[in-house]
């Protein structure tokens, strides 16, 4: 009986202890934010309530503003009448791009894409040049040589060798004794001027595409860069070369020769040597034939 009625004080207590410390920690709170916010006491209040407001003393004019006001004065104006006279402030307006004209960023921008778009336009120029077809005479074309009888005179005036430099070739006469070997070497196009007494030859070394001079000595064609040599027919004597020198195809018609720079014909194999010409001097280049 004891204990069922000591269990509702048991409780309690706790709970009376819990109140007290939350009732103890808002007074505390409350006071300390009394004292922050600086909470005047009655005595303070009613002093200041008494108090007459002290007057502030109006600041000092500076000696630039005396000055002013002095001159004002003999002009017989004040700066109130000053102060009215003046304009009102004329609202911000922003400036003409056209007014203004281009910028410096502006202007380096516009050089840089007109230099990138002049370049550009310049290799494709020179693409298009390189890729167009050529409709006029000159290497890669079919040149004109002239008449079968004039072309040989020419071969004689110049020694054995006669250059055409719009077609890139030696000119040379064929002799007639040795086209019944030549048959069994050489193809059609290149029969076709043989047959006629003449030959023409790519200027190129097959070696490594050095330019071929002829050896007025020799009475060949060697070599400067690596010492080929070849007969006054393009056909492969001495040297690193792989093979004879490479020649175009020809055409005779009406007595007329015409020699195509287009259709380059590989020379022919070494020891091919259907003239059986030997040199007929000293060497241009150092070596010996084979």
């Amino acid at each position: 009986m004891l204990l069922a009625n000591a269990t509702p004080v048991l409780i309690a207590v706790p709970v009376l202890v819990v109140l007290a410390v939350v009732a103890v920690a808002a007074s505390m709170r409350r006071r300390d934010a009394g004292l922050a916010t600086g909470a005047l006491s009655r005595e303070t209040r009613k002093r200041d309530a008494g108090a007459v407001a002290p007057t502030v003393a109006p600041e000092a004019p500076s000696g630039r503003e005396l000055e002013r006001s002095v001159a004002l004065e003999r002009r017989g104006t004040s700066t109130e009448v000053e102060m009215a006279r003046s304009t009102a402030p004329v609202p911000f307006t922003p400036p003409d791009p056209e007014t203004i004209g281009v910028t410096r960023r502006q202007f380096f921008n516009r050089s840089i894409i007109a230099m990138m778009g002049l370049g550009l336009s310049g290799f494709g120029a020179a693409c298009i040049a390189f890729l167009w077809p050529q409709v006029k005479g000159g290497f890669g074309s079919k040149i004109p040589v002239g008449r079968i009888s004039d072309v040989q005179q020419d071969i004689v005036k110049a020694n054995g060798f006669l250059y055409r430099a719009d077609g890139r070739m030696w000119i040379t006469a064929y002799p007639a004794g040795a086209l019944e070997k030549a048959k069994k070497t050489y193809s059609a196009p290149e029969l076709a001027g043989m047959q006629a007494g003449v030959i023409a030859l790519y200027q190129k070394c097959p070696h490594l595409g050095c330019r071929v001079p002829n050896c007025a000595t020799s009475q060949w064609f060697e070599c400067p860069c690596h010492g080929s040599q070849y007969n006054r027919v393009g056909e492969k004597r001495g040297g690193p070369a792989p093979r004879g020198m490479d020649r175009f195809a020809m055409s005779v018609d009406g007595g007329f020769l015409t020699v195509d720079t287009g259709t380059i014909i590989p020379g022919p194999p070494i020891g091919t040597n259907t003239t059986g010409q030997e040199a007929e001097g000293p060497h241009c280049v150092g070596g010996k034939a084979e």
